[in-house]
């Protein structure tokens, strides 16, 4: 391909940056002229001019074998935000980030979620407007505002489709952030989930994604790419049957693996909060039989959807979702079960839990922005 002078020295200038934006361990002018193939002189230039920007610094020294310090070198994150916000069935949950997705604040509203889809989205933007006060959030720096919801949408993103959930269907996202005046981008709360797990993992190849939340859904990425399907629905792995004519579903169906596991069974079974029911599982505590008797047959279910999944992917599948912080003590069960209903008796050593243990939805849908001014510069 034949670049100009000034797209070759863009090129550069990107390599460098995203060299270090993925560096986990001290990176020195010297080891990025080795490691990218690069002149002393060419590394010296396009660091001048990112440092200028205001988006690489030195950071700390290191001693050389021959004894003189070496100087270090990171990406400055907070020079620029992003906030991202998850709409769910009674709360609104915003996230600010930095570049690096450190999570500079976090609020949680309740809200009925039928308000903030009707109207002009005045309820939202001025929801907003007050977290990016309170929170201090420079307005000179926030790239955009991403809104995860959990719904299946229409291709061109205008339309739900379908969100159980939230008691919708065929409801226009025209106006969803009709006020907010900043970038807006919109899109399934679970695929935003998948995207932030993989970014966090710095890109495990091919990932199936499992979220537990009160709607239960997923996402695929191959190769860090979403895969939505020819109609954006796929993964919807909530709405697979692992109990032909079982439990009704929000969806209307029988036997959907999100009637079996969702931590809205716990709360319409017992009236408790999972940390409720977790708690008395774990002490022993009255209703104590019970509480272990779902949990066991919510187990029992999950291992059945988690099975279909692999068969149908061949991939590693993580689980996330609220109801992944209670599940480390009973993952060895867990993968018990998977494995003794694999034809292949893998061990389920695939399965594993979200690195992302909170709000990896708002911040997923942050991170669309930070990726596309990673990929900018």
């Amino acid at each position: 391909m034949d670049f100009s002078g000034t797209e070759r020295r863009h090129s550069v200038a990107s390599s460098i940056y995203n060299y270090l934006y993925r560096s986990t361990s001290f990176c020195s002018r010297q080891s990025l002229a080795r490691e990218l193939g690069l002149s002393m002189p060419t590394v010296y230039q396009n660091l001048s001019k990112l440092m200028e920007l205001g988006l690489v610094c030195e950071s700390g020294e290191q001693l050389s074998t021959g004894g003189r310090k070496v100087s270090g070198l990171s990406i400055v994150p907070q020079v620029r935000t992003a906030v991202g916000i998850s709409v769910t069935e009674h709360y609104l949950r915003f996230v600010a980030s930095d570049l690096l997705l450190n999570e500079l604040a976090y609020r949680q509203l309740s809200i009925n979620a039928g308000v903030i889809f009707s109207g002009s989205g005045k309820l939202l933007s001025e929801s907003l407007e007050r977290f990016l006060d309170d929170s201090g959030i420079d307005r000179e720096r926030l790239l955009g505002v991403g809104i995860a919801i959990p719904a299946v949408m229409s291709p061109d993103v205008r339309h739900i489709t379908a969100a159980p959930t939230l008691h919708l269907r065929d409801t226009s996202l025209e106006g969803l952030a009709g006020q907010i005046p900043y970038p807006t981008y919109i899109e399934n709360d679970a695929t935003c989930g998948g995207y932030a797990e993989w970014f966090e993992r710095s890109g495990v190849g091919d990932m199936a994604y499992l979220s537990l939340e009160n709607g239960v859904g997923g996402a695929i990425l191959f190769d860090g790419r979403p895969y939505l399907g020819n109609n954006r629905r796929s993964a919807e792995f909530g709405h697979m049957c692992v109990e032909p004519g079982g439990l009704t579903c929000t969806c209307g169906k029988q036997g959907c693996l999100e009637s079996y596991c969702s931590p809205r069974r716990i709360q319409n079974t017992f009236g408790v909060t999972p940390e409720d029911f977790f708690s008395t599982i774990e002490r022993h505590g009255p209703g104590y039989q019970e509480y272990s008797a779902l949990w066991e047959n919510m187990l029992r279910h999950l291992a059945i959807g988690i099975n279909n999944i692999r068969m149908a992917l061949d991939c590693d599948v993580v689980i996330g979702g609220r109801l992944r912080e209670f599940l480390p003590p009973y993952l060895p069960r867990l993968k018990e079960y998977v494995s003794g209903i694999d034809p292949f008796g893998s061990g389920a050593d695939y399965l594993q839990l979200s690195a992302l243990r909170r709000h990896a939805v708002p911040l997923g849908v942050a991170l669309h922005f930070v990726v596309d001014f990673i990929n900018q510069i």
